[in-house]
């Protein structure tokens, strides 16, 4: 007799513990670690969807207490072993329930009946530019990095290590390279972007090295696409896979390497439970599978140039532009010297300018806003009322076209106002620029010039990025419009102009990270100048003109940021000085939500060394109807802080604490609560 561990596809603590079943005989053959199956369970023996974890040929549990798997969903193969493991740690690690781990890494696929070929996403022209690709020539930097990776991945010294290239010094090149030799030794790579946006021209530029072995994982995908690629990538038919941070659970056997491009990106951290950070998950699995993990940036999270600095990673560092030519030349303009000037437009005369020379010249340009939609909040110039969404403590945003106003968070909508409700005063209305509103004015200033706009909102639909992308690449549009989707990685040799519309935007966070993220947006989005034959100009209009961040990055001076903002790091004892854990408790009773946080936190508070903070209401108080409370930790060890967790959980459980509330832990947030 042959027994199974099952995880119930329940995702409530009560049941976050395997159960045993016997596996029938006809069933020995298709049941693994990974295999999805349909059990009876509870008192009725209701068919239930669960995960195997363990197969055993001893149980502790008498037979004739036992219930019998009832049929196989999905069999898996060696590859759910790693995958399962890698569930075991994210869930204690991040705290979840292990349900929800494994629905996180063996995400339930459905079968298509027929495959499509990998190439069958691209034009007839970009497949011919694909063919006719030469071999990749290095300079001698690029060069140097690749022979040392290549050297100590052939003496079996597996590590991670950070690329520091500025903007152009051809990452993208050395990251092929270096998958190429672990390829040749019949090994996988992975290789994630921050942003599906960039799945076209990243997979486009590997086809021409890998061909059709070269997959992609991302949410565009249908199921039955999803399951396709997996069985793909299962078979042996797929040598490297690219994706966002999901694109970690591909079902390899034998990954070799993992390259996390633009790795100071805060898409890298899920916003949704369990909350991991795909660079700590890729280091996990590299060192599963014996593997090496390559990060790489122009601006590298504080947090990765720390560890680089500290020993942790090895440092590598592209100094010049692959192509030869300088970064671009980088204004900035000072919009309180506009204003007291007269000038009330979006764009800054300085701007209005280079704009109209560069659309004269025939040349293309990038207008960048940290924003989306038609504009922000909409308030009363009389009184000051400020139009919130009645079920979340955040401000509504206006969406004219649709003549309405919609709450981004649950998704409340109401007829833009004519008059203030407070004080019934007309003058109502509108603040802050929007994609939208600089697209008109653009059209406006130029009416026959070429525009194309990306955001959230023109990019809704399954293959939105790649029709903008390939009309401004072709040159159909001349002005690129766009959030920040449109800085990040892309490679448009024509840009010669990049415009900041509103650089210190991002400066007003609540989060301690603002700085850093700033620095980064506006570096990243004027690296987008001058890539091709002619030299770059960019404008960063700002109300901040003297503000570190805004200043250094307009030298791109990457290392002077880091050590001020490490300086501010230290005092505040943030990341990566000190780890921080927050912990959120939501319910629907505030009273409840608020006495759990207030005796959860004092619990912790005498069980640990950890410095709290709070507990407080969190800065959005209300989603949805749902009241949010939040306690912070800090400690300079983050096992420390690991172990606080492990010991609110058992607390909660021990005591039935939960009721109505539900507590979330988030370990480094990248957004405050």
């Amino acid at each position: 007799m042959r027994y199974a561990n099952i995880i119930i596809n329940i995702s409530h603590e009560a049941v976050d513990r395997p159960f045993t079943y016997i596996i029938p005989e006809e069933l020995e053959s298709d049941i693994h670690p990974g295999t999805r199956v349909m059990v009876p369970f509870g008192r009725g023996s209701k068919l239930k969807a669960g995960y195997c974890i363990a197969v055993s040929d001893k149980s502790d549990i008498p037979d004739d207490k036992l219930k019998s798997i009832d049929h196989v969903v999905l069999s898996q193969d060696a590859a759910a072993g790693k995958l399962l493991e890698l569930a075991a740690f994210i869930k204690e690690q991040y705290g979840s329930t292990m349900i929800t781990a494994l629905k996180l890494v063996l995400p339930v696929k459905k079968p298509v009946k027929s495959r499509k070929s990998a190439l069958t996403d691209f034009s007839k022209e970009d497949l011919d530019n694909a063919k006719a690709a030469s071999d990749i020539v290095l300079n001698a930097e690029q060069e140097s990095v690749v022979s040392d990776f290549t050297r100590e991945y052939d003496e079996g010294i597996r590590r991670t290590y950070l690329i520091h290239g500025i903007t152009g010094s051809g990452k993208t090149e050395v990251y092929i390279d270096m998958i190429r030799h672990v390829v040749s030794q019949g090994k996988q790579a992975i290789v994630l972007i921050p942003e599906i946006a960039l799945t076209y021209q990243t997979r486009l530029r590997f086809m021409k090295y890998f061909g059709d072995r070269v997959s992609i994982m991302n949410s565009t995908l249908a199921q039955g696409e999803r399951y396709d690629h997996c069985m793909r990538a299962k078979e042996g038919l797929v040598d490297v896979v690219i994706g966002p941070r999901s694109a970690l659970f591909t079902p390899f056997e034998n990954v070799g390497i993992i390259v996390i491009d633009e790795e100071h990106e805060p898409t890298y951290k899920s916003e949704n439970m369990p909350r991991y950070h795909a660079r700590d998950i890729a280091i996990k699995l590299a060192s599963m599978h014996n593997a090496s993990v390559v990060l790489g940036s122009a601006t590298p999270s504080v947090d990765s140039y720390y560890r680089a600095m500290r020993g942790d990673y090895k440092l590598y560092k592209l100094s010049n532009r692959a192509l030869g030519g300088s970064l671009p030349k980088c204004e900035i303009v000072d919009l309180r010297e506009e204003l007291k000037a007269g000038n009330r437009s979006i764009f800054s005369r300085r701007l209005t300018h280079l704009l109209d020379e560069k659309i004269r010249g025939g040349q293309q340009a990038m207008l960048f806003l940290n924003r989306r939609g038609y504009a922000g909040f909409v308030s009363c110039r009389a009184c000051g009322t400020v139009i919130k969404c009645p079920h979340c403590d955040v401000s509504m945003s206006e969406h004219r076209g649709a003549g309405r106003m919609v709450c981004h968070y649950c998704g409340y909508e109401i007829p833009i106002p004519k008059k203030c409700p407070k004080c019934e005063s007309k003058l109502i209305g509108s603040f802050k620029a929007g994609t939208e509103q600089i697209e008109n004015e653009i059209k406006r200033m130029f009416p026959n010039v070429g525009v194309v706009r990306m955001d959230a909102d023109t990019t809704s639909r399954k293959g939105d990025y790649e029709r903008i992308l390939r009309e401004f690449k072709s040159g159909k549009a001349q002005v690129l419009i766009g959030t920040q989707m449109i800085v990040k990685g892309h490679d448009f040799p024509r840009v010669t102009l990049v415009g900041i519309i509103a650089a210190d935007i991002s400066l007003g966070s609540s989060d301690y990270r603002a700085s850093e993220r700033t620095f980064s947006l506006i570096t990243q989005a004027a690296g987008r100048a001058g890539r091709g034959d002619f030299p770059g100009e960019v404008v960063i209009q700002t109300y901040q003109p003297d503000n570190f961040a805004i200043r250094l990055a307009a030298t791109q001076d990457y290392e002077a940021f880091f050590n001020e903002e490490i300086a501010y790091r230290e005092i505040g004892s943030y990341p990566p000085v000190s780890d921080i854990l927050a912990v959120m408790i939501t319910s629907k009773d505030a009273d409840a939500g608020f006495m759990l946080s207030d005796r959860l936190s004092n619990f912790v508070k005498i069980k640990s060394d950890a410095t709290l903070i709070g507990p407080s209401r969190a800065g959005i108080g209300k989603i949805n109807d749902y009241h949010r409370f939040v306690f912070y930790l800090k400690h300079s060890d983050m096992n420390a802080l690991v172990k606080a967790k492990d010991i609110m959980e058992e607390y909660i459980e021990k005591r039935d604490l939960i009721g109505k509330c539900h507590v979330y832990f988030d370990f480094n947030p990248m957004n405050p609560f």
